[in-house]
């Protein structure tokens, strides 16, 4: 008998054969994995929806096929079939990951698809959680100021780095690089973080989520460094009204400049799947800082609409700000920040921020170019 290629996602039509996981003269089960197969960003296992002896293969792997498609033949099993569960009412989350299924192993490399068509319902936060932890969407920290609310999954990793040019207002521009963040998933709901950072000519202006130091606002403190270190938290997942949230918990610790205390800062996050892939989130941030003459609070709230181009490319518009309280001189620097980020592979994404200051004492323009990894 023929065994041609079920459809694999929403909109797919054709895909590409990335190996066997069956060979001629093998008995299969029903469920057992047949195929992998790779669309533009999501590698899927076919699973076998009948129980017999694989007769033949008919496409060789790295070709392209076609859903509908014969690509095996097979003698069924004597034995009667068993009976087939009954079909879930599956969410789907639109393109490639439609048809994900709960229970496909967490170790980001294949989704299991479904023995029948998914049903045309809006995407379910389990499903878009299931695709983060598959790693078709890295949920970069450092891609807007406002961070993900989603954990690293247990055992995986991501790197994120970028350089951030700002245009100060007055004296010398800041540069700094590389703004580097390591996240390291210890369990499904914790993350551990490190993260180093290099500044020239800091006046102060905060527009990413891993820089706290404060300078001075005159440009003097030309050169300065810190180390970053703490853990993020996951509280909860989208369930009507409940969003996705987390709590990070960090602290800085500068290694070289005019000021050497280690700044606590705690960040609460939260967020919502609005439908077609649309997302908004929001942020609290607050940091204990030393400044030049004392310690004092800065608050750093967020907000970022995510709406997705294609399944590779994603844009953001987000607002954001740094208000301090307890300064000899308090300073109130929002900005208005437009951004996007492309996937280039399922484990490697850039991104890029530019943004505008809507106050005087925030800096005029910055710009913010990066990258993430995962491993």
């Amino acid at each position: 008998m023929d065994f041609a290629l079920p459809p694999v996602g929403e909109g797919l039509i054709e895909v590409e054969l990335v190996r066997w996981l069956v060979s001629p003269g093998d008995k299969v089960k029903r469920a057992q994995p047949l195929i992998e197969v790779m669309s533009d960003k999501a590698t899927m296992e076919v699973p076998s929806p009948f129980g017999g002896v694989v007769s033949e293969t008919l496409a060789e792997p790295g070709a392209k096929v076609k859903v509908g498609q014969v690509v095996m033949r097979y003698t069924p099993s004597d034995a009667p079939a068993e009976a087939a569960p009954a079909p879930q009412k599956l969410p789907v989350v639109r393109g490639e990951l439609a048809g994900v299924v709960s229970g496909a192993g967490s170790n980001g490399r294949s989704a299991v698809l479904p023995h029948t068509p998914p049903q045309s319902v809006a995407a379910a936060p389990s499903v878009r959680l299931l695709a983060r932890k598959l790693g078709v969407e890295l949920d970069a920290d450092r891609d807007a100021f406002t961070p993900s609310a989603y954990c690293v999954d247990a055992g995986r990793g991501l790197v994120e780095a970028s350089y951030v040019f700002i245009d100060n207002a007055t004296g010398l521009p800041t540069n700094n690089y590389p703004e580097l963040l390591i996240r390291h998933g210890a369990k499904e709901w914790w993350e551990w973080r490190f993260g180093v950072n290099y500044g020239i000519g800091s006046q102060g202006n905060i527009v990413t989520s891993v820089e706290v130091g404060e300078g001075t606002l005159d440009g003097s403190t030309l050169y300065e460094s810190s180390i970053l270190y703490g853990f993020k938290l996951a509280t909860s997942h989208q369930n009507g009204l409940l969003p996705d949230s987390c709590f990070i918990m960090e602290a800085s610790t500068p290694t070289y400049g005019d000021v050497f205390g280690t700044v606590p800062v705690a960040t609460i996050v939260a967020g919502w799947d609005l439908g077609d892939d649309w997302r908004f989130d929001g942020a609290l941030r607050y940091a204990y800082t030393e400044g030049a003459v004392k310690w004092y609070s800065r608050w750093s709230p967020s907000v970022v609409l995510r709406a997705p181009v294609t399944e590779r490319f994603e844009v953001h518009a987000e607002w954001f700000g740094s208000y301090t309280q307890g300064r000899i001189h308090d300073t109130q620097q929002p900005f208005f920040s437009p951004g996007t980020h492309y996937s280039i592979t399922r484990n490697v994404e850039i991104g890029l921020r530019v943004g505008w200051g809507l106050a005087a004492e925030a800096a005029p323009f910055f710009s913010d170019a990066g990258i993430a990894i995962q491993y």
